[in-house]
Parts: structure tokens; sequence; C-alpha cells
């Protein structure tokens, strides 16, 4: 679909990047559509198979907002996003996940907490799909944005063991498009896993002003089988490299350098456990040992080998007695047979 007439005035551009999201590409439309202040909103077919460009047509309120474009090969997100950017005309750009929806309000509140700042998100409200409640609506919550500068965001991406996955690189802002532009900033399209978190950093590092908000209503649904919970060795080697990278952006601080260092090592640590399991299913000790590439890594290679060690002594157990397996004090690590998940 094309837009015949540009829009009177300039207001913030929604960005869907889709791949086989038939299921659910149609909430994320409708709740882009249903927002005030919002003047575009840019489905990006990644080369789906199934029904969604259709699916997304079927959505369009005849208001001239909604651009459908469809990629002629899968090249990720981070292009389609790339896309988009280069055609919006809007003051602001924000991403939409085809999995996810906004709640009514949520880009005006957003642009009621920006102030001077270059990007303005929200802390996300988490759900399944499974969840036999929808969420229809938010009563904003009390309490002012707080600013976040590029060692704090770097930071607040280090995975921890044992708390629910609510790194700083989910979140979803608001990101003023004049900013963007003065300091040539796109999405590193060789990412496929991270690709926000490096945008997010690379913006902060350059000088980007950046708050966040109580939840203002950005709705993350937790899929099975979404593509977020689906990479590669290839993807956590490119996800952690991209730290020597924005190193290399400019001078920084030693907490700058620490936080870096940090949220490497726990990529790493992610990547090393993948390259484990490899080698354990090869019978490749060699392989193994060189897992271990710095005592970081070590160390948490050693703690999920022995919690495998102990959930299977545990099952062994279990099946001997007739009793259930008993539940482990936190999420367990994956089984040496399974893959990984984001």
């Amino acid at each position: 679909m094309t837009r015949l007439t540009p829009l009177p005035e300039a207001g913030v551009c929604v960005i869907v990047a889709a791949y086989n999201a038939q299921a659910t590409i149609g909430r994320a439309v409708r709740s882009a559509l249903r927002q005030q202040g919002v003047s575009e909103v840019y489905v990006i077919d990644d080369a789906s198979d199934d029904e969604t460009i259709a699916t997304a047509a079927a959505c369009d309120d005849g208001g001239g907002r909604l651009v459908i474009l469809r990629q002629p090969s899968n090249q990720g997100p981070a292009a389609a996003r790339n896309l988009a950017l280069s055609l919006t005309t809007a003051d602001w750009v924000c991403v939409l996940d085809a999995d996810d929806y906004f709640l009514p309000g949520r880009i005006a509140r957003l642009l009621a907490d920006a102030g001077e700042a270059d990007l303005v998100a929200d802390e996300l409200i988490r759900t399944r799909e499974t969840s036999p409640a929808t969420i229809t609506h938010l009563s904003t919550p009390a309490g002012d944005p707080r600013r976040i500068d590029f060692e704090a965001f770097v930071s607040g991406n280090v995975s921890r063991e044992g708390r629910p996955r609510q790194e700083l690189g989910f979140i979803k802002p608001l990101t003023r498009t004049a900013f963007l532009r003065r300091h040539g900033l796109v999405y590193d399209e060789r990412l496929r896993l991270g690709e926000d978190y490096e945008f997010y950093a690379r913006a902060l590092a350059r000088g980007a002003r950046m708050v966040l908000s109580p939840p203002r209503g950005y709705v993350a649904v937790e899929r099975a089988g979404s593509l977020s919970g689906r990479h590669s060795e290839e993807d956590l080697r490119r996800l952690r490299d991209c730290d020597q990278g924005l190193a290399a952006l400019r001078p920084l601080s030693a907490g700058e350098r620490q936080a870096l260092r940090r949220h490497a090592a726990s990529v790493d640590s992610r990547l090393q456990w993948r390259l484990m399991i490899n080698a354990v299913k090869a019978r490749d000790v060699v392989a193994a040992l060189r897992t271990f590439t710095s005592w970081k890594v070590g160390s948490y290679l050693v703690a999920r080998l022995a919690e495998q060690a102990w959930l299977r002594s545990v099952g062994r157990l279990g099946a001997k007695s007739g009793t259930a397996r008993p539940t482990s004090p936190r999420p367990a690590a994956p089984r040496l047979n399974q893959t990984i998940a984001k």
C-alpha cells in the first residue's frame, strides 16, 4: 500500500517488522493506529510465507497512515526497520514488535514525558499469549521519568541468574528522528539478536538523552516459538563483539568500560554454554575445555554443569522411588540436549 498524499503534520511513526506474523500482526497494527499522535504506521514484511501482509492490510482504517512494504528476501528486523527509517517524515519513530501491542494512550503518555529527551521509553508490561485475561487498559503508575545514561543502559542489559529477563535492551522508546539523522544512526544489519541494544547504546554514546518512565502501555507478549527465542551461536558472537565497536566510539569512563566488559562476559557465557552443549554431544573434550574463556565464563559454566548434574541425579532418584522431581529453586538451565532460548 502507498500513501497518496502527505500528512499535514509530522508526528510519530510506528515501525512494525514482521515475519510470519499472521496470528498477531492485526492486533499490533490496530493498537498503533488507535494511538493519538501516530501519523505513520510502517509494516515491513520480511519475506513472510503466510498471510501477514493481507492480515495487516485488513486493519487499514482509511486514514492514509498505514504503509505496507515487503522485503525481497528475509533480511532480519534491523534491515526492515532501516527501510522504514529511510522513508519516514515523522518527528519521532517507535518500534512495535509484531507479537506485541500498545494500550490506548501509550504514545500520548510518552510524549508528555519526553521533555528535552531524545529517547523516551517506558517499562514493559509483560504477559503470556496463553494468559486467560487480556490487558485492555492502564492506570498510569505514579513516578517520574528517570534519566538513563550510557553506563546505566549497558549495565541494565547484563543478565542476572534467577531473575526474570528485564534488560533495558527490550524497551521500545520513542526516538527523535532529527537526532538519528544528525548522527547518521541506523540499525546494524549484521545483528539478528540484540540489534535494539546496540542501536540504543550507540545513540547514548553519541550524546542522546534518554528517560525511562514507569509502564505507559507497551504490552510485551511472550509466545512459544517467537523469533526472539531462536538464535544461533553466530548471533551470540556478533552481539558479544558489538561491545568492542561501542567501546571505540569515544573515550569512555572507567565505569562505562567496566559495564561493557560485564555485558560482553554475560553474552559470552551464553555463547560458551551453547558451545559446551555442542562439544558434549560430539564427545569433544578439547572443544569443551576451550569454552572456559575467562574465570567469569568458567564460573558460569561450572554452575550450569553442577545444576544439570543435580537435576539428573534428582530425576533418577525420583524415577526409582516413583515420586515427582522437585521444582528447582530457580529457573532451571536448559538440558544439555536442548537449545537455549534468548
